[in-house]
């Protein structure tokens, strides 16, 4: 009996998830860019074209597997764009998207709250 309750608490979770993810802005909004590295990563390439090695050097503490999966996820999302150049050794470049673009205010407004939070 337990066991199913646990099932049914799950999926009822889950349901609310979605729900709240459809249907609340904030909720989408955090859900492309939530995370410690997703902002941090957006600010970084709001400035230049980045490629991967100068990210991981720059954004102190991000480890490569991390970088490597919020840069993919990113994509999926339609927020950066990936370009290789046919070379040898393989060279990779990420910048915003138009859609990534958009979300500059946002970060920007965390950069302001943050500087203003941090004087306290």
């Amino acid at each position: 009996m337990f066991f199913v309750l646990v099932i049914k608490k799950r999926l009822l979770l889950k349901l609310n998830e979605k729900n709240m993810s459809e249907g609340c802005p904030v909720t989408f909004t955090m859900g492309l860019i939530g995370g410690k590295w997703k902002p941090v990563i957006l600010f970084y390439l709001s400035h230049r074209t980045g490629r991967f090695g100068e990210m991981s050097r720059a954004i102190e503490g991000v480890s490569k597997q991390m970088l490597t999966k919020q840069l993919r996820e990113m994509e999926a999302d339609g927020l950066i764009t990936r370009q290789v150049f046919p070379e040898v050794p393989p060279r990779v470049e990420y910048e915003l998207s138009t859609r990534g673009r958009s979300l500059l205010p946002v970060v920007g407004a965390m950069r302001d709250w943050g500087t203003v939070a941090m004087r306290g």
